[in-house]
């Protein structure tokens, strides 16, 4: 029977791999995770063992059938997923030959400029949907064969951390059009690398995978890695998207109006367009939904912020920095502050040494006062990571995509605190899905790929309906939008940058 069918979804993320069985209900019935860290070697910098990202995946797979029990026999098909975009260099030997540069790692920065000055923002952003910054894949691959030459050429190809386990599972070597845009060396309408771009950086095709639709069948699992992990040889592996663009279908974001957040170590923020926007702030990937286009913006650090404050202000758990932040919004919302802008200090998020669309943001306490105390710094934080993803949609909004709803998944949308900060100061409603939308919007589309396409759709609407949300609390929210009215003062200034 149908109901009784399972779609094992791997993700792997920026602070570990999961694997995770999710039923035609769109329902995570089972998980297991395995962690490994980032180094950062120099600030601006970070970095992956390669190596982990395939090891963490397949064990977090195998725990499945060996530790959840979940039987072989159920699992119809495999979707894949993950961080994006981080590549790092293979060998020959499909080995990697140095580290894996994080999307958030910013050392290609005069990459980027140099990509831009030789061919033209205005004509990469018409060709690619994206203007290069550090982030992207091609400024990265520039770095690499301007400073660590030696590596670059022991490469014959390079890969993104999903791409390193399609290959562990199959043998195979591809890639899908999500991760592809993200190169900036593909071109979005075209849905092909493209030889204009790529003989301007003088870099060839061959150094990247081929390129599939998200929706396909890459191979089927070979016996090797069925054995690994406990499931049965030829299970359809579906070559997925990335982990955004997943959390985007996942979360029920296939036409204007809704904007989805993938709340994770970073946010995500994406929206569905029918054509790519031509405003160079704006970032675009191929929609996972046939002939649909997605925009994407984010915070580089927001579910990393939420952990580093959980350590760096002596907080037990997360349970304790929420609960210690909704006494003052409570009594901010109560008007029980006479000045609003003294009730806490504002924070600055950006806390990954910059943010994709400025490498000189630095995060901060500003106006901290000795009145404060942990109450108040944990409210700051909460605040400062909404107004962070209030500013960023605010340039979506701009650039013409529609806010009727935010749909908030992962660790952030399991903080009510943060919820409604969101919803006070976009006035609009925040609803905060039960389930993590990327495992399930990948999974999906696997259930997608290997022929259950009714039950798919269904399974999206059902993950609707078990959502939690917020409203803005009209009149009683003015103290927190008097508030992000600052926070904006203060992002525009030089206070939040890196002199250099």
């Amino acid at each position: 029977m149908t109901s009784e069918a399972l779609f094992v979804a791997i993700d792997v993320g920026t602070t570990g791999a999961r694997a995770s069985a999710v039923d035609l209900d769109g329902r995570v019935c089972h998980e297991a995770r395995h962690p490994y860290s980032t180094d950062t070697p120099r600030p601006g910098w970070a970095e992956q063992d390669p190596c982990r990202w395939r090891d963490a995946a397949l064990a977090a797979a195998a725990d499945l059938t060996h530790a959840a029990g979940v039987a072989p026999a159920r699992v119809k098909a495999i979707g894949l997923t993950g961080q994006c975009p981080t590549v790092a260099p293979f060998g020959p030997d499909h080995e990697p030959v140095g580290p894996g540069l994080l999307y958030r790692d910013n050392r290609a920065t005069a990459e980027a400029d140099e990509m831009r000055e030789l061919i033209g923002d205005a004509r990469l952003h018409a060709r690619t949907g994206h203007v290069p910054t550090a982030f992207h894949v091609g400024p990265k691959l520039m770095w690499l064969r301007r400073h660590e030459p030696e590596t670059f050429a022991a490469a014959q190809h390079f890969m993104q951390p999903r791409d390193v386990v399609l290959h562990a599972l199959t043998g195979v070597i591809a890639t899908d059009e999500t991760h592809a845009n993200s190169t900036v060396l593909f071109d979005l309408r075209g849905r092909d690398w493209s030889d204009e771009l790529l003989d301007a950086v003088d870099l060839e095709s061959s150094a990247f995978p081929d390129v599939l639709t998200p929706w396909t069948e890459a191979a089927p699992l070979s016996d090797e890695a069925a054995a690994r992990v406990g499931l049965e040889p030829g299970c359809p592996v579906v070559i997925g998207a990335a982990d955004s663009q997943c959390a985007a279908y996942g979360s029920g974001v296939a036409g204007p109006g809704p904007i989805s957040e993938m709340a994770g170590a970073s946010s995500c923020l994406n929206s569905v367009i029918a054509e790519p926007s031509d405003d160079l702030r704006i970032t675009h990937y191929s929609h996972v939904v046939p002939g649909l286009y997605c925009t994407e913006l984010g915070v580089n650090v927001s579910g990393g912020a939420l952990t580093w404050a959980v350590g760096a202000l002596g907080m037990s758990d997360f349970d304790e920095l929420e609960s210690r932040a909704a006494r003052v919004h409570m009594a901010l919302s109560a008007g029980a502050a006479a000045d609003p802008r003294a009730a806490a200090p504002i924070f600055l998020p950006y806390l990954g040494d910059g943010e994709r669309d400025d490498p000189t943001l630095r995060a901060g306490f500003i106006g901290l006062s000795d009145r404060h105390g942990r109450d108040e710094l944990a409210y700051a934080l909460l605040e400062g990571l909404a107004f962070g993803i209030a500013e960023t949609l605010s340039v979506l909004q701009a650039a013409g995509s529609p806010l009727e709803e935010l749909r908030v998944a992962g660790g952030g949308g399991r903080l009510a605190t943060l919820g409604q900060l969101k919803a006070d100061v976009l006035e609009r409603p925040v609803r905060h899905l039960a389930a993590d939308s990327a495992p399930v919007g990948v999974a999906l589309l696997a259930a997608t790929g290997a022929g259950y396409v009714d039950e798919a759709a269904a399974a999206l609407g059902s993950n609707l309906e078990r959502s939690r949300s917020f409203a803005g609390d009209g009149d009683s929210a003015e103290p927190v939008r008097e508030r992000y009215r600052w926070f904006l003062d203060v992002r525009g200034s030089d206070a939040v940058r890196l002199r250099t």
